[in-house]
């Protein structure tokens, strides 16, 4: 009966440490669970950005296309292209007697002329001192080339000012660089006459006072 009485024992306490040991996985079980459940809320509160509206311009409109420069919209149109209906700008450069055809989805490359505001800030860089640059000149002109056609003015305005061969750190210039300050002076120039609503002449002489050369014309 004793040996019977400690087997009985023996087996109870094996039940009671099978049963603390469910419950302990049960615990760690738990927190896991809940791990999962707070990952759900946080997948839930995800903010999705909604796409950006593109820019609309009218007729008449001027833009900046950075291979070319100042244009401006002669008409909005509509054509059938393998049998999909595509809206398009028409954009003539006048400079240059060029008129692009832009599908509307793929505006971009375009974008609105500067403020005044940004035409003052253009004015304070041609006054400021150029960076020398100490590199290759293939190199720098690739740089100069790639700044022209970002179509972003301030870049615009740093090529003019590191090109100008009239002040005291660039004695001399090639004829590469000539063509490039020719290219940058011409694109800036027709863009603040737009802006300013000025002449040609005025924004020489604006665009020279700021560079440090007032009483020369630029050559043509």
């Amino acid at each position: 009966m004793g040996r019977k009485k400690k087997k009985g024992v023996k087996k109870k306490s094996k039940d009671l440490k099978s049963k603390l040991k469910s419950k302990k996985a049960e615990k760690k079980i738990l927190p896991t669970q809940k791990s999962n459940i707070s990952e759900e809320k946080i997948e839930i509160k995800k903010i999705k950005k909604q796409p950006t509206e593109k820019r609309v311009y009218n007729v008449n409109d001027f833009v900046v296309y950075p291979k070319h420069g100042v244009g401006k919209i002669v008409s909005v149109e509509k054509a059938v292209i393998g049998e999909i209906d595509i809206n398009f700008y028409k954009v003539l450069i006048e400079r240059d007697k060029l008129t692009l055809t832009i599908p509307i989805n793929q505006q971009s490359n375009l974008r609105p002329i500067c403020s005044t505001h940004q035409v003052n800030k253009c004015i304070a860089i041609l006054k400021s001192k150029p960076k020398i640059k100490r590199t290759m000149w293939s190199r720098r002109a690739q740089e100069y080339e790639q700044k022209i056609n970002s179509g972003k003015i301030y870049e615009l305005a740093e090529v003019v000012k590191d090109l100008n061969k009239n002040t005291n750190s660039i004695a001399d210039q090639s004829y590469s660089e000539r063509q490039l300050f020719e290219k940058a002076y011409d694109r800036l120039g027709n863009e603040f006459k737009v802006v300013l609503k000025i002449s040609d002449e005025d924004v020489k002489k604006k665009m020279n006072k700021a560079l440090g050369r007032e009483d020369r014309a630029l050559e043509n």
